[in-house]
C-alpha cells in the first residue's frame, strides 16, 4: 500500500503521435494511392496513433550527479474507427517499448536500460523509415555515454520472440553504435548489430536443416510430394531435421550536416545485411502434415539500403524544400528461379516543397518517381490480359512468373492546403491538411483494391485496366 501511494504522488509525462484520415476512394482502391512508401509516406500511409508514457520514479537534479530513473512504455497501432478495415480494433495495437532506465549509478553521463531496447540516427521523414537503426527487436541491458560531441551506446539480449515469433528460439543478440557531433554542424555514426541462435538439440523450433530439399520443390511446395513420388510408400522415411547453427549480422552509418546557407540539414542513412535464416514450413501430403526445415535455403538473403534526405531553406520563413532519394538492392543466392521481394533492386527520389502563404496556411506540393526490378524474371502484370503473357523471363510453363514486366515504375504528383497552427515547417505539427494526390504506373492496378483479376470466362466482375489512379484526402497529424 505505501509503494501504491508514492507512486501515484509522482508526475507522469505523456507525449505521442496520431495520423488519421479520409480518403474517399471513386475507383475502387483501399484509400491509399500506391503500394508503399517508396513513392514517400504522404497518401501512402494509414491512420496510426503511438502513446508514450513516462514515469518519473526518482527526478533528475539539473547539474547534480545523484541519480536519477524512470520508467517508460509506448502503446502503437495502425488503425482508427472508420478509417480503415481495422475500424479501430484494440487488438491492433501493442505494447512496442517498455523498459526502466536510471543514470549516475557509479559512471557519469551513463544512462542504463533495461526491457526493449534501441538506438538510432533519426528519420528519413519523406519515406517515414529508419535505416540506420540497431536493436529494435532486442529486449536485454543496454548502457548509453552521452555528452554534447560523442554518443556511445552498447546493447545485449534476445531477440529470440521477436525474430521467431510461436515459434520461439533464443537467438542473441548484440549492437553497438557510436556518433560524432562537431559544433552542431556535422555528424558522422555508425554501428552494427550480430545475431546468433545456437544449436539445441531436441529442440524443434531451434535451426534445422532437411536434406536433400530442391529448390524448386520448395518454392512450389512439393517437397513432400517429391520424396513420396521419389520413393513410393516411403513417407515414414521422410529425412529426419538436423541441427545447426545460424547467424545474421547488419551494420549501418549515418553523414549529417548543415545548419550554413540555405542547408537545414542534410541526412544520409546506410544499412547492409545478411538476414536470419528462417525456421521451417509445413507442407500437407495425404492428410499428414510434414514440417521442412529451410536454414539453408534462407541463409544467404543480403539487403543494401541508402536513403537521403535534403532540407533547404529557399526563402526563411517562406519557402521550403526537402529532397529524398532512396535506393535498395536486395539479394538471395540460394534464389535463381522466381521473382521475390528477396531479390530485386528499387530507387526512388522525391521532392517536397512549402510555400507559406501566411504564418498558418501553406501550400504543398511533391512529386516522386520510382523504379522496381525483379532479378528473377516478370513479376508485374501490366494489362489486364497479362496472364496469357508471361513466357519471358525466367521460362517455367507451371507458373512460377507471376506477371510479363520484370520492372516497374510508378509516378505520384501530390499538392494541396496545409494549415499549420504552430507556423511554418515541412515538418511542423500539428498539420491539417486537404490533399489530392495521382499516381500514375506501368503495372495495371497499383494500388490497393479488390478487382478479381482472373480472365476465366466465368468471371462475374470482368476486368478492368487501369494506370492511373486518384485520391482525395482529408488528413490530420501531430505530435503532442
Amino acid at each position: 500500500m505505501i509503494v501504491l501511494l508514492v507512486t501515484a504522488s509522482l508526475a507522469a509525462d505523456v507525449g505521442g503521435y496520431v495520423r488519421v484520415m479520409t480518403r474517399p476512394d471513386l475507383e475502387g482502391g483501399d484509400g491509399r494511392l500506391g503500394y508503399w512508401n517508396l513513392y514517400g509516406r504522404l497518401l501512402n500511409e494509414g491512420p496510426y496513433a503511438a502513446l508514450e508514457l513516462r514515469q518519473g520514479l526518482l527526478s533528475r537534479k539539473p547539474g547534480s550527479l545523484a541519480p536519477w530513473t524512470d520508467v517508460h512504455a509506448r502503446i502503437e497501432g495502425g488503425t482508427v474507427q472508420g478509417a480503415d478495415a481495422g475500424n479501430g480494433s484494440l487488438a491492433y495495437l501493442r505494447l512496442s517499448h517498455l523498459y526502466a532506465q536510471a543514470g549516475n549509478l557509479g559512471l557519469q553521463d551513463v544512462t542504463w536500460r533495461m526491457g526493449t531496447l534501441e538506438s538510432n540516427f533519426g528519420d528519413l521523414g519523406l519515406y517515414d523509415m529508419r535505416l540506420a537503426q540497431v536493436l529494435t527487436d532486442t529486449v536485454g541491458a543496454q548502457a548509453r555515454y552521452q555528452t554534447p560531441g560523442l554518443e556511445l551506446t552498447l546493447g545485449l539480449g534476445d531477440a529470440g520472440w521477436t525474430i521467431k515469433g510461436a515459434d520461439y528460439n533464443t537467438v542473441l543478440s548484440g549492437g553497438v553504435t557510436a556518433r560524432v557531433n562537431v559544433a552542431n554542424h556535422l555528424e558522422i555514426g555508425g554501428g552494427a548489430q550480430g545475431w546468433v541462435e545456437p544449436m539445441v538439440l531436441g529442440n524443434r523450433f531451434a535451426p534445422h536443416v532437411t536434406p536433400g530439399v530442391d529448390y524448386e520443390d520448395y518454392l512450389r511446395g512439393e517437397v513432400v510430394e517429391q520424396f513420396v513420388r521419389d520413393n513410393p510408400g516411403e513417407l515414414i522415411n521422410f529425412p529426419n531435421p538436423e541441427p545447426t547453427d545460424a547467424n545474421s549480422w547488419k551494420v549501418v552509418g549515418y553523414l549529417g550536416f548543415g545548419g550554413f546557407g540555405p542547408v537545414k540539414w542534410n541526412s544520409l542513412y546506410v544499412n547492409y545485411a545478411l538476414l536470419h535464416p528462417l525456421g521451417r514450413v509445413t507442407e500437407t501430403y495425404d492428410g499428414q502434415d510434414v514440417d521442412v526445415y529451410i536454414h539453408d535455403l534462407t541463409d544467404e538473403r543480403t539487403q543494401l539500403n541508402i536513403g537521403d534526405e535534403l532540407h533547404l531553406s529557399l526563402v526563411e520563413d517562406k519557402w521550403d524544400l526537402v529532397l529524398g532519394g532512396l535506393y535498395g538492392d536486395y539479394q538471395d543466392a540460394d534464389n535463381d528461379l522466381a521473382p521475390s521481394d528477396a531479390d530485386r533492386t528499387f530507387m526512388s527520389a522525391i521532392a517536397r516543397t512549402q510555400v507559406y502563404l501566411s504564418p498558418v496556411v501553406h501550400l504543398l506540393v511533391e512529386s516522386s518517381i520510382a523504379q522496381e526490378t525483379s532479378h528473377n524474371g516478370n513479376t508485374w502484370r501490366t494489362h489486364q490480359d497479362s496472364v496469357f503473357a508471361s513466357d519471358d523471363g525466367v521460362a517455367d510453363t507451371r507458373g512460377l512468373e507471376y506477371g510479363d514486366a520484370a520492372e516497374r515504375v510508378t509516378w505520384q504528383g501530390k499538392g494541396g492546403v496545409v494549415l499549420n497552427p504552430l507556423g511554418p515547417g515541412i515538418y511542423t505539427r500539428p498539420s491539417l491538411r486537404i490533399l489530392y494526390g495521382v499516381q500514375y504506373s506501368t503495372q495495371n492496378n497499383a494500388f490497393g483494391n479488390s478487382f478479381v483479376e482472373t480472365v476465366d470466362e466465368y468471371n462475374d466482375f470482368g476486368n478492368v485496366e487501369r494506370h492511373w489512379h486518384n485520391v482525395l484526402a482529408l488528413e490530420a497529424e501531430a505530435w503532442f
